[in-house]
């Protein structure tokens, strides 16, 4: 069962925005990242291998993503209501590709930046800030 250590809105989820500018580009884009993501090209980039909520069907999603003690952290560039996300949490875990090795993950837990920023790069965390990331999804390994 999914955990969240940060207060949801009733309403529609917000969307960072970084997931407004991005995602008008996201269905070209994602067909080009996920061709390198998780390999070690571009070490930002993970490959997120999740199930669909209710097609069951397998997906796998670039996302920037960092290995972080006990698992990983993956800022919420399109909020809570990216479909990656909802499947995640509908399903309790995913699989990361990073540098051509898969980690299965489990119990996703939505966190906070404070205590999800320590363990990106200090360039990175102006940047999340300035694109409105307020979010991030912590998932443990196995």
């Amino acid at each position: 069962m999914a955990r969240t250590l940060v207060a949801q809105s009733a309403s529609k989820p917000e969307r960072p925005l970084a997931g407004r500018i991005f995602g008008l580009f996201t269905p070209i884009l994602n067909r080009l990242v996920t061709r390198i993501a998780g390999k070690g090209h571009v070490p930002l980039y993970v490959l997120l291998r999740h199930r669909g909520r209710r097609s069951g069907r397998e997906y796998a999603t670039p996302v920037v993503g960092m290995r972080v003690p006990g698992g990983f952290a993956i800022p919420m560039a399109f909020g809570e209501g990216a479909d990656w996300y909802r499947n995640i949490i509908a399903s309790g875990g995913a699989t990361i590709r990073q540098d051509g090795s898969e980690h299965h993950l489990v119990d996703p837990v939505t966190i906070d930046p404070d205590s999800a920023e320590s363990p990106f790069p200090g360039w990175q965390r102006p940047v999340f800030r300035a694109l409105g990331i307020r979010r991030f999804l912590f998932l443990k390994g196995q």
